[in-house]
């Protein structure tokens, strides 16, 4: 072995955490006794070269394991692999005996729960606790989209069973649609340990969805709807394999309000407590599944009486990540044996990049929507929208 290959095996294992001795080593080596935790203060002062690096080397030998965040890497392959793999072919080739190659730089990542390495689910709920961004802090929940609608026709008096009709208004048919989302994590590790492979969490969250007649210049530009909805939820860290190299990731409940903060009678409100779930695949398909109970309501104080016939008793969406650029979507809700609900399809384009290199959150969006309640105003009335506009998914 030449004494620059030497030297490199040397640095190697004297770089390396593992606890087990380099198997190239000399025979003659015996194992150190203890040292002391601070015993790399001695070695760095130490003058004589030779010396000081076996100082480390024995240092180095006895420092305990560090053990990686649980990552589910299913976002992005291990570049040391690769490299590893890419180094043993080579060897291959050459026909010589390489020295243990220096570990690579690990792979840039935010942290937390811009972390790429773990799984996008994870991100979004912050499953696991390399995951985890803390409590407190705002996050994106449903997407903040600004964008450009068509309508195949518009809801000009809007009626309810409970309240009536009220006065017609000359809308147009095309408009712009406005959505914030927000959410932040009040609480976690209700359920769960410290030690536990996995992180509950109790999040708040606030969607506010506005249609603004912004061409309509004979109405002065009014909005014509604005519906709020403010909701916590549970969600529970589950992991079990499904088919198709499938992993079901989450389930939770929550309750949530919604409303259009109207006076009678385009007066428009209800509650629901729900239970949720959800997996992925590593093939890049997502299924989120929704189900829905209305809070009872008397009679004299229901604004849209049959709501649950129209907008359904559950959902489900299914997203499927292309490629790194392009996500499509299906979201469908629906009541057994009604007859009515809705579909909604989606297709999501990644627009520049992320700062940290990653693909960046902001996305062309461009939506079709056909049923009922593309508003809470229009629960009980069945209109056909397409919608293209920008995207921002989580900040």
């Amino acid at each position: 072995m030449t004494s620059s290959r030497f030297l490199l095996h040397t640095l190697a294992c004297a770089t390396s955490l593992t606890a087990l001795p380099c198997a190239h080593a000399a025979a003659a080596i015996t194992t150190p006794p203890p040292l002391e935790p601070d015993t790399w203060r001695l070695c760095a002062a130490t003058t004589d070269n030779q010396a000081r690096l076996a100082c480390f080397d024995d240092w180095a030998q006895q420092q305990q394991p560090l053990t990686p965040p649980p990552a589910t890497q299913w976002s992005r392959p291990d570049a040391t692999a690769q490299a590893a793999s890419a180094n043993a072919n080579s060897d291959a080739d050459t026909g010589t005996a390489m020295a243990p190659a220096l570990p690579l730089p690990a792979m840039p990542t935010n942290g937390g729960c811009r972390d790429a390495r773990y799984s996008e689910i994870s991100r979004y709920f912050e499953l696991e606790p390399g995951s985890d961004c803390g409590t407190f802090s705002l996050r994106g929940y449903r997407p903040l989209t600004v964008s450009v609608v068509q309508g195949n026709r518009i809801n000009r008096q809007p009626f309810s069973p409970s309240r009536g009709a009220a006065a017609a208004q000359d809308y147009q048919r095309h408009e712009m649609r406005i959505q914030v989302s927000a959410r932040t994590k009040i609480a976690q590790g209700l359920l769960t340990g410290p030690r536990s492979s996995g992180k509950d969490s109790l999040w708040f969250g606030y969607t506010q969805q506005s249609y603004w007649q912004l061409f309509n210049g004979g109405l002065s530009r009014p909005f014509r709807s604005t519906d709020h909805e403010p909701e916590v939820f549970y969600v529970y860290p589950t992991d079990a394999p499904l088919p198709w190299g499938g992993r079901w990731r989450y389930s939770g409940i929550g309750l949530v309000h919604q409303s259009n903060g109207e006076s009678n009678p385009l007066s428009r409100s209800w509650n629901r407590w729900y239970l949720m779930t959800g997996a992925e695949w590593r093939s890049g398909w997502q299924l989120h599944l929704k189900a829905w109970k209305r809070v009872a309501e008397k009679a004299g104080n229901d604004d849209n009486p049959g709501i649950q016939d129209s907008l359904g008793r559950g959902e489900a969406r299914l997203f499927w990540n292309v490629n790194d650029r392009h996500t499509l979507g299906l979201t469908v809700r629906g009541t057994p044996g009604r007859g009515r609900g809705s579909g909604r399809l989606e297709w999501l384009r990644t627009l520049g990049e992320g700062w940290n290199g990653d693909k960046s959150n902001l996305r062309l969006h461009v939506q079709l929507f056909s049923g009922y309640g593309d508003s809470l105003l229009d629960y009980n009335y069945k209109r056909t929208v397409l919608s293209v506009g920008l995207s921002l998914l989580d900040f």
